[in-house]
């Protein structure tokens, strides 16, 4: 078997065996405890850019099934984990993880101490990382000299607006990165639904007279968007139910005046325990999140905060005073993780009920 290493840009070094594509690839490193759905976190398109360290102790001992992916073309720069498995199931047509990294040109390297590097990560914050052949000095060079793309929404983003017809409400999703699960939990309550690119004007949204608009997920940081960005947002949420989730978030946020800032280390994993203020209900939540919310910068008499994360204190939900608009930091669809706040889709679909109800038709 091939040795490769995994690279860090403090210096260290980490061998290990190689799978999926040989090609050599760097990107900043992120740590992910999730202990299942590794072939929805790779093709999610959160994930452009950056290097998975999977702390779960094996992947790839179940296949890829073709109905769980988040993504068609996945951008992640690499997969680290501890042990691998090349096993795949004919008989429900399910392919290799090796041999999908490998159409995808995204390397692999089993065999390492990812809970070390995961240590590590927690006691220096996020860094770059390469995946290479050698361990040399030319490679760390290489590494240090790498400049990332901040157009990561640009690059994984649909570029023309799609349908995803059905015979419900009219929904409106603009695509920051959009991962399927957001789509299949629109589509399991009969949403008929229009996809349209991150840079989509207001007009061109309400043009598409939509009964609710949704805000997806997306990679990178939400400053690196333009204006033009919020100021749609701040010209559709009193317009039309808006929901908003992850990347779209935290556009909601700085739309309204707060504020964001990026976490020194990362949060990725299932069973974050979120605590819903107004019941004080406390669930768990699958999370993929790089950036915050600072409650400090929240106006009160624009937004009140919903949600909080109980390990770290978080914002992880915010609703307009005025506006039928709210927004979660968390994935509400799981795909993978924890199912618990899925009605957070029930409860868009209400707005949007009361909403036609009080207008007497649809808007």
């Amino acid at each position: 078997m091939t040795q490769r290493y995994l690279i860090l840009a403090d210096g260290s070094a980490y061998p290990g065996k190689a799978f999926g594509s040989l090609a050599t690839t760097t990107g900043e490193l992120v740590a992910n405890s999730t202990m299942n759905g590794y072939q929805e976190i790779i093709s999610n398109q959160i994930y452009h850019n950056q290097i998975i360290v999977f702390t779960q102790s094996s992947i790839g001992n179940t296949g890829l099934d073709q109905n769980a992916y988040e993504s068609v073309l996945p951008s992640a720069k690499g997969v680290i984990v501890r042990e691998y498995e090349n096993l795949a199931t004919d008989h429900f047509k399910r392919i290799s993880l090796d041999r999908y990294l490998k159409q995808h040109r995204i390397p692999g390297i089993y065999d390492v101490d990812t809970r070390e590097i995961r240590h590590r990560l927690q006691k220096y914050g996020n860094m770059m990382a390469s995946i290479v052949d050698v361990a040399d000095d030319h490679a760390f060079d290489q590494l240090h000299a790498t400049v990332l793309t901040n157009q990561q929404v640009a690059q994984v983003a649909t570029p023309k607006p799609y349908p995803n017809p059905d015979e419900g409400d009219n929904v409106v999703v603009v695509d920051f990165g959009l991962k399927s699960g957001i789509l299949r939990e629109l589509s399991r309550r009969n949403c008929n639904v229009t996809v349209v690119p991150w840079n989509s004007t207001s007009e061109m949204i309400l043009d598409l007279d939509p009964d609710g608009i949704v805000l997806s997920t997306g990679p990178g940081a939400p400053s690196n968007l333009p204006e033009s960005v919020l100021k749609m947002i701040t010209e559709i949420q009193s317009q039309a139910p808006l929901f908003a989730i992850g990347l779209g978030h935290e556009l909601f946020a700085l739309a309204n005046q707060a504020k964001v800032s990026k976490l020194r280390v990362e949060h990725h994993g299932a069973n974050h325990p979120i605590r819903e203020i107004i019941t004080n209900e406390i669930f768990f939540s699958g999370q993929e999140q790089g950036y915050a919310v600072d409650p400090k910068s929240i106006d009160h008499a624009k937004l009140f905060i919903t949600h909080v994360d109980l390990v770290n204190g978080t914002v992880q939900g915010l609703r307009h005073r005025d506006f039928p608009a709210f927004s979660v930091q968390f994935s509400p669809d799981g795909a993978p993780g924890p199912k618990d706040s899925v009605d957070l889709f029930d409860d868009f679909m209400e707005i949007m009920e009361r909403r036609r109800d009080e207008n007497g038709s649809r808007y």
